[in-house]
Parts: structure tokens; sequence; C-alpha cells
């Protein structure tokens, strides 16, 4: 089982290195590209981890950073899941039910009442991620991409509270 650590701007540079890991690893699966990230700056690496009430994550093996995940803020009691990537020599060990289910928790302390999240098309490893975690998809068109024609595919989850409302 992994650990997951959650992020402060002081963490910067483990963030930077499991972010670029990902974007070099799987550039099909996030809408920015490597070249928008690999020259930023340590201001820049610490304004992602200081934007206001977000929830980011790393998950370690071995000490290792293998995966990430971020929870965003949304409209009203909405908060979306972000940036989610597991190491390929992680993959099948469970680390990426773990940092879902971690910020599944923390939009649930929020007082959110839906989970929301995009995925680019034709990334089925992770829409099967998501629906082993309740993720269904809206039907609802999302971002269109950079070739102007493919749109995002949103999925939601709906959390009840602990008292069963």
């Amino acid at each position: 089982m992994a650990h997951l650590r959650v992020l402060t701007t002081s963490d910067w540079p483990l963030w930077r290195e499991v972010r670029l890991a990902a974007l070099s690893e799987a550039p099909h699966a996030f809408k920015a590209g490597l070249s928008e990230w690999h020259d930023g700056g340590e201001e820049r690496w610490r304004d992602r981890l200081a934007l206001p009430a977000a929830y980011s994550i790393v998950a370690l093996l071995d000490g290792r950073a293998v995966g990430m995940a971020a929870g965003l803020p949304g409209d009203g009691d909405v908060c979306e899941l972000r940036s989610v990537w597991v190491s390929p020599r992680a993959r099948g060990r469970g680390v990426g039910d773990q940092l879902t289910a971690a910020v599944e928790g923390w939009a649930r302390q929020r007082g959110a009442t839906t989970l929301k999240l995009a995925v680019l098309p034709g990334n089925e490893p992770a829409v099967a991620l998501y629906r082993r975690n309740g993720f269904v998809d809206t039907g609802e068109l999302g971002d269109l991409l950079s070739d102007g024609v493919t749109r995002e595919r949103l999925m939601v989850k709906v959390l009840h509270r602990e008292d069963g409302v």
C-alpha cells in the first residue's frame, strides 16, 4: 500500500517531479502538455500548490513518488478530481484507488455532494478506475481540446453523507 502525502507550497519540488513524470509518461492523459510545464520556475509550482482550498497529494512507494491527484473546489457543493496519474511501476497495486478515495474524503469533509472529473477520450484505463470508484458518465460534453473537435468526457459521483442523506 502506498503512503499518501498531502502537499504544501514547500513541497513544490516533489510536485514538480511527479507532475513532469506524469506529463512525460502519459501525455495522452492530460490537456496540458509537458512543454507547458517543463520551463515553469519555482513560483509557478508554488502557485499551483497555493490555490485556495485545493488539495494536492502524492503517493509514495518505498520513498519514491509513484502517483498524484488533486481536488479543487467547484461551484456550490461540487468538487473536482483532477490530475490523477499512477506510475507504470505502481499500476495494479491499488494506488489509483487510494488517490481517488483520498480526494473523495477531502470533498466529503468540505461538504460536497458531488465529485466531478473530466477524462480525455480514449483513456479507458482511467475510465475503468473511475467507474470502479463509483463515477458515472454524465452524457454532457466537456471542454473542447486543442484539436478543435474532440471534447472531454465528463463523469460524476454523487456523495452521500454518513447519515445516509
